[in-house]
């Protein structure tokens, strides 16, 4: 899967899990602050990103991970 692809495939999901407009996802926007997160979101995400790429997340993927960016960067060298 090209990377743009992957890309939009996580702003769609997201936008949908997190009901969000898909154009507040912006890579250098700070994820917490952007889908108003708190300690039971990660649970929704960390699901989310299972369900959708295939691979099993835990606290230690998430570390450093502020902006979108971080996190596509995250995934997408998790599917490598």
């Amino acid at each position: 899967m090209e990377k743009e692809v992957i890309i939009q495939k996580i702003r769609e999901s997201l936008a949908d899990g997190f009901e969000v407009d898909i154009d507040d996802i912006q890579p250098d926007a700070q994820m917490i602050q952007t889908l108003e997160m708190d300690s039971l979101d990660f649970v929704d995400m960390v699901v989310l990103i299972e369900k959708n790429f295939g691979f099993k997340v835990t606290a230690k993927d998430f570390e450093g991970v502020k902006t979108f960016n971080d996190l596509y960067e995250m995934i997408l060298s998790r599917m490598q």
